[in-house]
């Protein structure tokens, strides 16, 4: 299994705003689904920041996004090794197979793979 990104992921209801200010060291909004929107650097795309309103499919809000080549692995070594489960592994209508884990110092991660 390999990282392929990993997002930072701001909750504001100030999306706008966050757009405008992150847009001044020249990340450009490439995705938005109203509930959350994902900024990057037009010459390092993988360079990304997400800010959310909120979770639309899962009970809480992740701190950060790790997209992975093998979601269905992740979600085995996370179950296997004991680590809480915060929202199961699911197909969301986005087209991302994902699932929450929370991590020690109680952050919450959102573990992807883009379908």
């Amino acid at each position: 299994m390999a990282v392929r990104r990993v997002v930072p992921n701001i909750q504001s209801d100030t999306a706008r705003e966050s757009r405008d200010f992150y847009g001044l060291l020249g990340l450009e909004e490439v995705m938005n689904h109203g509930w959350i929107m994902t900024l990057a650097s037009p010459s390092t795309p993988a360079a990304q920041i997400s800010v959310m309103t909120s979770a639309k499919t899962a009970p809480v809000a992740p701190d950060m996004s790790i997209e992975v080549d093998d979601v269905d692995a992740a979600y085995a070594i996370m179950r296997d090794s004991g680590a809480e489960i915060v929202h199961p592994l699911q197909d969301e209508e986005w087209g991302v197979r994902r699932f929450f884990v929370r991590d020690p110092n109680g952050r919450v991660v959102n573990v992807l793979d883009h379908r």
